[in-house]
Formats: C-alpha cells, structure tokens, sequence
C-alpha cells in the first residue's frame, strides 16, 4: 500500500488528493474483509510516508484543496472553483464508476457536451465525487451513506458535509484497526524503506550497469549509501513506534535489490525479504524459469547475519494485477485455482509455498465493485480448499527455515528485472543530476543550520529521493515533474540558500 509523498513541507499542502481517496477506498476495507474469512492468511504491507499522510489528514494537519472546495457550498463557488471542480471531479474509473451511477454519468455527458451547470449540479458533482471514492463496502454498510447512494441526485449541503465528514472518519479509523488486528495471527505487517526510494540506485547510480552494461547514466553520480541505511532504519523505527514491535518483513520499494543494500538490512533486524521471481534466476543464472527453486524460501549468509528471500511468483501475481479485472469474478477465481491445482498436481502434493506479492491498492480499481466480488470468491474457494493453505511469511518461515543459500543476489527490481524505469532515460538521468547537486548541499562544511532545521532538510531530501518522481520522467507526467521540483526548492529554501532557477522550468 503505497502512494507518492505529496505534501509540501513548508505550506503543508498536498499537491494531490489521493491519500485520502485511497484511504477511502482500499486500506481499511481490504483488512477488514478478512473478519468473514478467519482461515485467510494475509500480509499487508505498508510505506510508512503513506501512513504518515493519512496520520495528517486523521490529525486535521494537512490542506487539500481538493477537499477544501468539496466542502464549499455550491452557491458561493467562484468561476474558478467551478473550473477546477469540471476538470478533476470525473477523476475516477468512467466504465466501473461514472457509468454505473445515473446521475455521476449524465453529469460527465453534460461536461462533455459543453453544456451549463448549474448549482445543483455542481452540489451533485462535489457529492458524487467524493462518494465514488468510498469503498463501496461502507456505501453498504453505513446507513447514512447508503441512503445517500440510494437518494442518487438532488443532495443537501448537509448530505455532502456527511460524505466528506464519513471520508475523514474512515481514514481516523486505519491505524487504530491496524494496531488492534496486529496480534492476530491471521495477518502480518510489513514495511517498506521510508519514502520509497530504489535502494541500489541511492547506493550508487552506477549499479544500473550491472544489470546492463549499455546503461546510460547521469553526468553526475548519485552515491549515498547511508541514505539507503537510513531509509530502511527510520522505516524500521517508524513501525515500531506505531506497532509496538519490530517487524519481521520488509518489501523492498518495487522489489529493487542488489548485494550492496543487503547488509543495511541485516544490521536493521530484518528477517526476511520479498522479490520477484526474475532476480531469483537471475541470481542463480538459470536460464530457464525453475518452480523447484521458486517455490520455496532462501537465504543469504552474510558477516552481518542472515536474510531470508521469498520470490514472488510473477505469473500469478500479474494475472491479479493487469488481467483478471477483465474477466467475471467467477472465471477470474477459476482461473486462479486452477494454476494452483496445476501446481500442486506438479509437485505431487509437496509441501511447497507459492508466493503472490502484487501491489494491491491500485489493482480494484479496475475491478467491478472495487475488486470485493473478486476478493470474497477467491478467499471463499481458498478456505474451502483441501489442498492449498494461505499462510503469512512470518509464520512459514518459523516452520520452514530455507534450505538453499544465494551467495550473491542479483541487482534488479520486478520491472524487467532491472532499474530502467527510474534511470537510463535523458529526463530521468537529469532528474537524479538534480538530485545528486541537491544532496551535495548537505555535506557542505559552511552549512550552519540548527538541529530541527538541518533535520528536516535530511527529511525533504530522503522525499526527493522517492522512486516515484523517476518512474514518470520520460512519460510526460507535469504533476510528478512539478512535485519533485517543488521538494527540490523546498530543501535549498531549508538548507537557506537560493533554489537554482532551473527548477522553475519543467524538466520535460
């Protein structure tokens, strides 16, 4: 569970209000659901940034002007509100939302059609947008709101303030739920590095070469390896004064590994690891994709200590994350059973463990019913299953320690098993120039900053450090390109010192 950092530390404003509609929509039901299933086993992982963002909205510390004008009467919006309001309050699935809500669907054919909108429409608009963006587990569950889906149009100031008041309700109710569940064997918490950068990249920029040896890299060199220490520690530290212990499993950001991050994470106390299948073959110079060796925990045996690694099966995974939203949820689940009967025909019923890793908030969203009739089939054919158990990585790993040692890892993430979606590319090479000069700042032997002011320049720069401002370089993405500009002058303006005027012009 994972979104980009887009609060400005400065203003505290968030550049993007999708915190708090995923929060609406898919970290506190996805848990939730697994009260109906007790022989469901699950792990959740969480980026502690995000956490820590639905903690503001939660603690009222964060301004979203998304919200701002939701909450806005509709008679008293400007010309200018009313322009913002047309062009992002249809942000939202048009075939698995918008259509499916008759009053939601004439409103964006209204838009389209270049047509008035009067005030009515604007209130129908600041309702059902919002709404929308509520699992429709709560539209469901709470009378109020399903007498608001079921009322449909013509809707009150006072309607829309309990939309809007049950969003931030919702995103009050994650944590607590969270630390009440954390003890019940059912479900396991892991984290991943603070603010989600690509570990081996912070390591050094150069380490793309050894995935590829035609990398092309930035002119300046990034190579900060105690910011990839650090990162993994303050994540560390972040779970255990939320949770009250320390977590035994880590999801790297986007799977990326490589031998030189390995022992920040032993010296941090973690035990175990999850990453794609490809970096297992990889690692193993296998040409040939192996089951044998995939479906089973390894370790890695270090001076530090020792880390295990499960690898994801890519296969299945992907079927969950990009192809069975096109399906029924019934041929979906059949499908999905039947490779795992497939699986344990070939293994002749061993005891193996088949690991689905898949980034799960984004996935429902092109799912029918936000993935719900998807989910409860598969945990109900899970559950009643003879010869699959669902089981966390924790608990297996206590029965099951592994057998086969990795002496090297491969470096690579679950993208083509390697690092070109955040390098490699002339914008994104240019992004991590950027970086590397700002970083340099803070080993400045003239810099004079106080305590609390050089802390949070370390914070802003561990931000800019994310892997998600270098994912959409290249794509022509201006939300991300502002962002991580925006955090890039936020921190010369902490460190007191002019931002270079380069960051005032879009990268690309």
């Amino acid at each position: 569970m994972h979104q980009p950092y887009y609060k400005n530390l400065l203003t505290h404003e968030t550049a993007a209000p999708w915190v708090r509609l995923h929060g609406t929509k898919d970290y506190l039901d996805m848990v939730k659901m697994l009260e109906k299933f007790p022989a469901i086993n699950l792990t959740f992982n969480f980026v502690p940034s995000l956490i820590e963002q639905v903690l503001d909205y939660a603690n009222g510390q964060i301004k979203d002007q998304w919200l701002e004008l939701s909450y806005k009467p509709a008679a008293q919006l400007s010309a200018e509100d009313k322009r913002f309001i047309l062009e992002r309050f249809f942000s939202i699935s048009r075939d698995n939302v918008i259509c499916r809500s008759p009053r939601y669907f004439q409103l964006i054919l209204k838009k389209e059609q270049n047509q008035e909108f009067n005030t009515q429409d604007f209130l129908d608009l600041q309702v059902w947008f919002n709404l929308s963006w509520i699992d429709p587990y709560f539209r469901k569950e709470r009378p109020q709101l399903k007498a608001i889906v079921d009322k449909g149009r013509f809707y009150t100031e006072k309607e829309k303030k309990a939309v809007l008041d049950a969003q931030i309700g919702i995103l009050k109710e994650i944590m607590p739920y969270y630390k009440k569940i954390v003890s019940n064997h059912q479900v396991e918490f892991t984290f991943t590095p603070f603010y989600h950068p690509i570990l081996p990249l912070l390591y050094n920029t150069n380490i793309a070469r050894e995935v590829n040896l035609r990398a092309t890299l930035p002119n300046v060199q990034f190579s900060y390896p105690q910011d990839a220490k650090a990162q993994i520690q303050a994540a560390v530290d972040f779970f255990k004064e939320k949770f009250g212990f320390t977590a035994a499993g880590m999801w790297p950001s986007e799977e990326a590994v490589s031998e030189h991050v390995i022992p920040f994470m032993i010296q941090s106390g973690i035990n175990w690891i999850v990453c794609d299948e490809g970096i297992l073959f990889k690692s193993l110079k296998k040409k040939k994709r192996d089951t044998r060796l995939l479906y089973q925990p390894h370790v890695l045996k270090r001076k530090d200590g020792t880390l295990n690694v499960v690898f994801r099966d890519r296969n299945l995974s992907d079927l969950i994350g990009f192809t069975y939203y096109h399906l029924s949820a019934k041929d979906a689940v059949n499908n999905f059973m039947e490779h795992l009967k497939n699986i344990n025909q070939s293994f002749n019923q061993q005891d193996i463990l088949v690991t689905v890793a898949m980034d799960g908030e984004n996935a429902w969203e092109y799912y029918l019913n936000d993935g719900h009739d998807f989910l409860e089939q598969l945990y109900q054919r899970l559950s009643e299953s003879d010869f699959v158990k669902t089981i966390t990585v924790k608990d297996y790993l206590a029965s099951h320690p592994p057998k086969n040692q990795i002496r090297r890892i491969s470096a690579g993430s679950w993208i083509y098993t390697d690092f070109f979606k955040w390098i490699n590319n002339p914008f994104k090479n240019k992004a991590w120039e950027y970086l590397a000069q700002a970083r340099k700042g803070l080993d400045d032997s003239k810099l004079q900053l106080d305590d609390a002011k050089r802390k949070l320049a370390y914070r802003q720069i561990y931000i800019a450090e994310g892997s998600d401002w270098f994912w959409w370089y290249g794509e022509k993405n201006r939300d991300f390109d502002s962002l991580f500009r925006m955090h890039l002058r936020n921190f010369y303006t902490l460190i007191e010192k002019e931002p270079p005027t380069y960051l005032n012009t879009p990268l690309e």
